[in-house]
């Protein structure tokens, strides 16, 4: 082995986990009903398993990044337990007592929504839950009339094994109600069915309490993005899709109306939200889909932010633009150091994700052995390190879903991430880090982390480097142009003094909803029917409620379906590889 000097011996290799948390707004703005579960579902079980898996690895570091919005579902969800004011319709007929008396619309709800999940994963395990998809299946065919025959013990038992089967791993473990339920199989009672929704509510009201603590210690950094999760460069300017793709068709707007005025009232309220409810102000901020523009760094910098990160491609996209299009060296000299964009008055340092090392996360270790994986993964982290020149620490970045990769991982990734966490734990070499931590050793000095420098930043997002996903094909632009149109009758009937100061909050705030990056992501025919439909329509009722909220007749172009879908993605379509 080669000699080594001291400051080579003493060089660390920081990893930065960034587990992202984001669930669009699934409230009806009219009536605030929760027209879909998955914010308290995905509370239930990953929320809780995440914390959970931090608090068991007192010395394993991460960034946690919050979308305001979900925190504010959150909060919503507790009040709903506290007040008893449910307003959740699965919730709702989980309480509900007598069962029998539910009329055909409540039991096709119950039969639809109660079999949404990885099969493999979360129903095949389990011989009582598999038996009840096993009559439903039975009853296919033979008339929607059918259900009226189905008892109000089935439809129970059904809706009790649903929310077992999202029940975070770390809380099967713990909960003696779970476990009970679980052991009894069958024959659930109105008492019992009461004791898992409360255990539910408790759930979700610690969420934010368990994030917060681990904040407040030090282990955890938490971050957030946008209010309500848009793509901040096309607010900005549809024409920033075309710095990554020359030829990508736009919408017939030429631009969205009043784009920087929405992108600033996002940061903004993301930056309130964010001190109200963890405390003080973050220090960086997960931009949506890490999508990034010069303009949005910008803006970034003016709102405070220290940090903020995005995909490996827009790194590799902006350099192959400063070298004239030639080839790039290999990542290793390139990829592990944050940036900072010149001849920005406020310089936000910019950290790039390692796709490669991210997407193994989220789409490949699901189908090895938890401990396997954790094996190989820091066993690629120290190659990093080995072929790492210099003395400078580098720095990896892993950026990923932090709730929708674990529904595909036996446990919930229960095993994976403790091994894992374990692993880094006590490493010699690999330490985890928070982007902040980071930030703060570039400017103290305590740190050998190397910084670079972009003359250029070519827009893009962690998919792709591009915007492809959400805007430049037919559906997604036809759902752009009806957003624009939307927006123009806002700023009239704003402008023109209609609306008292309450109407006024409302309509914003359903403006906000609207302007969303998620109801342009599902817009497509790779994506599923079934989520199509649903976000499809979720989206024009959006408008539609705007219209409404406007004092306006909404257009008849709302009642037309934008995108079908069809295709068959990987994780569902709720999350994408980044190549």
């Amino acid at each position: 082995m080669p000699h080594r000097s001291k400051k080579q011996a003493d060089k660390k290799l920081q990893v930065v986990f960034c587990w992202h948390m984001h669930q669009p707004d699934y409230r009806n703005y009219l009536t605030g009903e929760f027209v879909l579960p998955w914010t308290y579902l995905h509370a239930m079980k990953d929320y809780t398993d995440m914390a959970y898996h931090l608090e068991q690895h007192p010395n394993a570091k991460a960034v946690v990044n919050f979308v305001p919005i979900l925190v504010e579902q959150l909060l919503d969800y507790e009040q709903q337990f506290k007040s008893g004011k449910v307003k959740d319709a699965l919730l709702k007929m989980l309480s509900n007592e007598n069962l029998d008396d539910l009329d055909e619309s409540g039991r096709l709800h119950i039969l639809d929504a109660c079999f949404k999940s990885n099969h493999t994963k979360m129903l095949q395990p389990y011989r009582a839950y598999q038996h009840l998809f096993d009559l439903q299946k039975m009853m296919e065919g033979r008339g929607r009339e059918t259900v009226t025959y189905l008892s109000g013990q089935y439809l129970g038992d059904l809706l009790v094994w649903y929310h077992l089967v999202w029940m975070g791993e770390s809380v099967r473990r713990e909960s003696e109600v779970v476990a009970r339920l679980m052991t009894k199989g069958s024959q659930f009672s109105y008492a019992e069915r009461m004791e898992l929704f409360g255990l539910i509510g408790e759930l979700i009201g610690g969420v934010i309490p368990r994030y917060r603590k681990l904040s407040e210690r030090g282990q955890v950094e938490i971050s957030t993005t946008p209010y309500n999760h848009p793509i901040l460069p096309l607010l900005l300017d549809f024409n920033s899709a075309r710095e990554s793709e020359p030829n990508a068709p736009l919408p017939q707007a030429s631009n969205y109306p009043g784009g920087l005025r929405r992108a600033q009232a996002h940061l903004n309220r993301a930056v309130e939200s964010h001190e109200h409810h963890f405390g003080s102000k973050p220090h960086g901020m997960w931009p949506s889909e890490g999508s990034l523009s010069r303009p949005t760094m910008k803006l970034l910098g003016e709102n405070g932010c220290k940090w903020t990160a995005t995909g490996q491609a827009v790194l590799a996209h902006s350099l192959q633009r400063e070298s004239n299009g030639h080839g790039l060296p290999d990542k290793s000299e390139y990829l592990y150091k944050p940036y900072q964009l010149e001849d920005i008055a406020k310089p936000v340092y910019c950290f790039f994700r390692d796709d490669y090392l991210s997407d193994k996360i989220g789409f490949e270790y699901a189908k090895w052995k938890g401990d396997d994986a954790a094996a190989d993964f820091v066993h690629h982290l120290e190659e990093i390190y080995r072929h790492a020149q210099g003395d400078a620490d580098p720095v990896v970045s892993i950026i990923l879903d932090g709730e929708n990769a674990w529904e595909y991982y036996p446990y919930n990734g229960y095993y994976f991430l403790s091994e894992l966490y374990a692993k880094l734990e006590k490493h010699a070499f690999i330490k985890t880090t928070t982007f902040n931590d980071c930030v703060k050793g570039i400017a103290t000095g305590a740190s050998t982390t190397k910084t670079g420098k972009l003359k250029q930043l070519v827009a893009g997002s962690w998919v792709y480097g591009t915007f492809s996903t959400w805007i430049g094909s037919p559906d997604k632009n036809r759902g752009w142009d009806l957003l624009c149109e939307a927006k123009r009758s806002y700023d009239i009937v704003i402008n023109s003094g209609r609306l008292n100061a309450e109407e006024m909050r409302l309509a914003t705030e359903q403006l906000a909803d609207c302007e969303g990056s998620d109801w342009f992501w599902w817009f497509g025919d790779y994506n599923s029917a079934q989520s199509v439909s649903s976000f499809d329509l979720l989206f024009r009722q959006n408008l539609a409620n705007l219209y409404r909220l406007l004092k306006l007749t909404a257009p008849i172009d709302l009642q037309h379906v934008i995108s079908v879908g069809g295709g068959d993605p990987a994780a569902g379509g709720t999350m994408r590889r980044s190549e």
